[in-house]
């Protein structure tokens, strides 16, 4: 008795190690097959990169594009010099997320006003189209005259630069609910804090995690970008990035140029991961992404 009844038990463990296994190997799979074609992709940049640099450069002008291992040479195994990139990565980061996340409260807001009245959505609606058309350049001077040129000055261009995604985005989310279940929350007596809670929102959610990643890209470039132009304070990666190019430090100049491509690349990642983990499950956009 013993020995027949301990074999259903041997027979499901076996079978619940061959799932564990076959789930391990399928994930390594998936890996491997978003992982290879964008490395075969940088392999051949470096190839490109050191042809440029010894076939087409003079060896009097090779300091313009100087080859790949001299630019982790000084960018990244100096210890000064990486240390001085890890401080304006961290400041950057900083700037980058405070502004996003001021942007997300506001833009959220905004959007969730115009999506409850046709006359609120008129009279914002082109305010956020001209937060996009503004040359952000233009504004630098202005905001640099009215809230100095430190920390604050750099998180609004990060706001202004990244709004209007999370504007339209969200918008957009919020007026495609389904018209039947409007219907059905009206026949409830529905108010229209509930319509929005339950319905709405959550119909938004994968369009707000199609905002939140475009606009956390711009929302570095915009640290980037504001730290360049300002020009003052404590040095981020856009004031190393002019810093390292007047003084013709090509090697550390790239380092940096570097360093701000992974920073733009690990944020929208992060939030591309987060809106897959969320929606996912359910979104045919966001599913199809996670199983590309």
């Amino acid at each position: 008795m013993t020995l027949h009844a301990g074999v259903p038990e041997t027979q499901e463990i076996f079978e619940e190690e061959f799932t564990d296994t076959g789930t391990w190997r399928e994930g390594a799979m998936t890996t491997m097959k978003n992982s290879v074609p964008p490395l075969l992709v940088f392999l051949v940049f470096l190839g490109f990169w050191y042809l440029m640099t010894y076939l087409v450069l003079d060896p009097g002008r090779r300091w313009l594009l100087p080859p790949p291992h001299e630019v982790v040479t000084e960018g990244f195994l100096v210890w000064d010099t990486f240390l001085e990139i890890m401080e304006g990565l961290w400041l950057s980061t900083k700037v980058a997320l405070m502004g996003l996340a001021i942007a997300w409260v506001i833009g959220s807001t905004m959007a969730l006003m115009m999506s409850q009245a046709k006359w609120i959505e008129r009279s914002l609606y082109p305010w956020a189209v001209a937060s996009q058309t503004v040359p952000i350049l233009a504004l630098v001077p202005i905001i640099g005259f009215w809230f100095g040129f430190g920390v604050t000055s750099r998180v609004i261009v990060c706001v202004i630069i990244s709004l209007f995604p999370i504007v339209i985005n969200t918008l957009t989310g919020l007026l495609s609910a389904d018209r039947g279940l409007h219907a059905l929350l009206s026949l409830h007596g529905a108010s229209r804090w509930t319509r929005a809670t339950k319905l709405q929102i959550p119909a938004a959610l994968p369009h707000i995690f199609t905002g939140l990643r475009t606009a956390a890209g711009l929302s570095v470039i915009g640290a980037i970008v504001g730290d360049f132009f300002f020009g003052r304070g404590k040095p981020g990666l856009g004031l190393l990035l002019d810093k390292y190019a007047s003084r013709l430090q090509s090697e550390e100049l790239l380092a940096t140029v570097f360093v701000a491509c992974m920073l733009g690349i690990v944020v929208f990642w992060g939030f591309g991961a987060m809106g897959r983990r969320i929606v996912g499950a359910w979104d045919p956009y966001w599913a199809g992404e996670q199983d590309a």
